[in-house]
């Protein structure tokens, strides 16, 4: 196992580190699906409260994320995709990411409840709790089902903003739940396979590490056959009309034809690349025999984006067909 860098005794944070601590990617995931459940929920909710409503959604995630690296500075130090966090770099201490992390959840759950309604802002709380508490410190070093588990708080966000304009958080809400939570384990097991050397030098128990490349992906292809009908479902139960139903429909048979060539695949078979890479280029530079991983992690980013987008143009008034 590589050695975690030793930290400095001062902070050498500049501003930007304190950014990357609210992991500004993820936040922008979680930012486009809490407006879009927002958005389509029923009725119509006062433009100030709408603006205040996402941003104590986008600041709560952000908090998470902030309590997750303060939480695993010593781990993303062990791993090249994520060494050059802020606290696994030195240059944040881990003391004040916590602190960092804490103040904008109780200040992101506050808001939200003042803004909005005490029920969004409960399962504000809830999905922070949920991801740096039991996430982090419970499941990811306990069982390769880490991702399926902890996936839960990634899929909140659109039933949260759902609640933020209604009060309420009915089924439909909690199929836009159902369609993050089920995408999670195929888009985070594809990186797992061609990042399985990271995660076990990390001592992390992903799938790839615990359970082997070939069963890794057969169930990126059992879980995909569950996530592209809960993708297209929306389609058929008035929640998305015809663009939904063409970008579903399509996006999802692209979906499942590279989660079969991934299962045709020897993606993972082979330690993935030498630690000669930057932090950037390791998500993408990967073994030939791993690219099919590799494509359908992407992809399956641009078809969540697609799904929740076309869910948007539809409330364009005279484009909701």
């Amino acid at each position: 196992m590589i050695d975690a860098p030793a930290r400095p005794a001062v902070s050498t944070a500049q501003p930007e580190d304190y950014v990357q601590l609210l992991k500004p990617r993820v936040m922008s995931l979680v930012i486009f699906t809490a407006v879009t459940g927002l958005i389509v929920a029923p009725g119509e909710m006062n433009p100030l409260s709408a603006a205040l409503s996402i941003l104590c959604i986008a600041v709560g995630a952000g908090a998470a994320g902030a309590l997750n690296m303060a939480l695993e500075g010593e781990t993303d130090a062990l791993m090249r995709r994520t060494r050059g966090r802020p606290v696994a770099a030195g240059r944040v201490r881990k003391g004040d990411a916590m602190t960092y992390g804490v103040v904008l959840s109780v200040f992101s759950v506050m808001l939200l409840g003042m803004a909005a309604n005490w029920f969004a802002a409960g399962l504000l709380g809830l999905t922070i709790v949920y991801y740096a508490g039991f996430y982090t410190l419970l499941l990811k070093r306990r069982t390769p089902q880490n991702i399926v588990i902890g996936g839960a708080a990634g899929a909140l966000p659109p039933v949260i903003g759902w609640a933020a304009a209604t009060g309420q958080a009915p089924w439909q809400a909690w199929l836009l739940f159902l369609i993050i939570f089920l995408w999670t384990p195929p888009h985070s097991w594809a990186l797992a396979l061609y990042s399985a050397g990271d995660y076990a030098r990390a001592g992390i128990p992903m799938m790839p590490v615990a359970r082997g490349a070939k069963s890794t992906r057969d169930q990126i292809v059992l879980y995909s056959l569950l996530f592209v009908p809960a993708a297209i479902a929306p389609a058929f139960v008035g929640l998305g009309g015809i663009i939904y139903a063409v970008v579903s429909i399509v996006g999802g048979l692209a979906f499942l034809a590279l989660a079969a060539q991934v299962w045709r695949s020897r993606a993972g078979d082979q330690p993935d690349k030498a630690d000669t890479v930057g932090r950037e280029a390791a998500l993408y530079d990967v073994r030939a025999e791993a690219k099919p991983a590799r494509n359908l992690f992407a992809f399956s980013i641009l078809y969540l984006m697609a799904l929740f987008a076309a869910l948007l143009v539809e409330q364009i008034p005279g484009l909701g067909l």
